[in-house]
């Protein structure tokens, strides 16, 4: 299937590892022109030079920090100035830190809120000149299954990423009009540093953690970044142009919720 991204202009953001860059190398592999960013610029270098020799695709890499007004405006700035603008803008970012109520303080819960809400928003208001322009968007932003159902010992992202899958459904309607889709992408355990942070945290040896948190998994294992963004891909493409409004998980079966 001929998924229609040749030629257009992807932004993934937090592109330098796990799922983000996963996303990357998945839409320059379809032709995509990308623009990645991370806050760490050798990560970044090293995974667009790995992007571009594995694809053959246009990548301009950026360091930025999404939770940074001035450094998500130059970036599509950059973008626009190289690529005559953004068409599909992959929203990512690392999460909030692990906590219960009384482990959180208000400079924690202000975190939560410009990592996994204000960053969304921001990117959006960027983006969304060029798209309005050309009559055609895709906008996906990576969250969590705690969209879905709160997720134990999580409690900012329960708390916050609901809100960005409010935001996304109320943009649809105003944005439909301009062919400019907003979908949600909710991952459960996939394979990134982040998951095998837990292995860590609980001192056990990585096979036996990932043994134990695909108990509960239907699939009876953790995903990959690619299956990940294999989806993901799919949803920023023509093909899926009458697919909007969505909170999706990629999870393997583990949100049993009904909608």
């Amino acid at each position: 299937m001929d998924l229609g991204l040749k030629g257009k202009t992807a932004l993934v953001t937090a592109s330098s590892k796990g799922m983000g860059r996963a996303c990357a190398l998945g839409l320059a592999a379809e032709g995509a022109r990308v623009v990645m960013c991370a806050r760490t610029e050798a990560d970044l270098q090293a995974t667009a030079d790995d992007v571009r020799a594995r694809t053959g695709a246009e990548v301009l890499a950026l360091p930025a920090d999404v939770t940074r007004e001035t450094d998500v405006k130059n970036l599509v700035a950059r973008a626009t100035e190289r690529f005559g603008g953004v068409d599909i803008l992959i929203a990512n970012a690392g999460g909030p830190p692990r906590g219960n109520f009384d482990d959180v303080n208000d400079q924690q819960w202000i975190g939560a809120f410009e990592v996994s809400v204000l960053s969304v928003v921001r990117l959006i208001r960027a983006v969304l000149p060029s798209m309005r322009k050309k009559r055609w968007g895709r906008i996906l932003t990576i969250q969590s299954v705690s969209v879905k159902q709160p997720v134990e010992g999580l409690l900012l992202s329960n708390a916050v990423r609901p809100g960005v899958a409010g935001m996304m459904k109320t943009m649809t309607p105003e944005l439909g009009k301009d062919n400019i889709t907003f979908n949600v992408l909710c991952p459960g355990r996939i394979m990134t540093e982040r998951l095998l942070g837990g292995a860590r945290q609980a001192g056990m040896p990585e096979k036996e953690y990932l043994e134990k948190v695909a108990l509960d998994i239907p699939l009876l294992r953790v995903g990959t970044p690619e299956e990940f963004a294999n989806v993901a891909v799919f949803l920023a493409s023509e093909r899926s142009s009458y697919v909007t409004g969505v909170a999706l998980q990629i999870d393997g079966g583990v949100v049993r919720a009904l909608l």
